[in-house]
């Protein structure tokens, strides 16, 4: 059920992103693009993260061990990371055409 939301999720803000890239520049494009790829990197890092955390737990108790926990709270670190740096490069992005008032 996690998956499906974030993969709808994630469709839904591609399209809207899609559909304001139009007014863009080329160069505002393509630093929107590199950090869509850095929050890519990011999220398939920490979804790495997270199978190998689910790995760890082979009891069917419903209890998380302590390292299983310790190793998801990690990929929730890298996977916040990766969003705060792919935000501050598509603000940076978003500055790119807008000439001083």
């Amino acid at each position: 059920m996690k998956t499906f939301f974030k993969s709808t999720m994630i469709a839904s803000v591609a399209a809207m992103g899609l559909s304001l890239a139009a007014c863009d520049s080329t160069a505002e494009n393509k630093a929107e693009e590199n950090a869509e790829a850095v929050r890519d990197s990011a999220d398939a890092l920490a979804d790495k993260m997270e199978n190998k955390a689910d790995a760890m737990d082979t009891k069917t108790d419903g209890m998380d061990t302590p390292a299983e926990n310790a190793m998801e709270n990690k990929a929730a670190t890298v996977r916040e990371k990766g969003d705060a740096k792919a935000d501050a490069m598509e603000n940076k992005a978003d500055t790119m055409d807008k000439a001083p008032g």
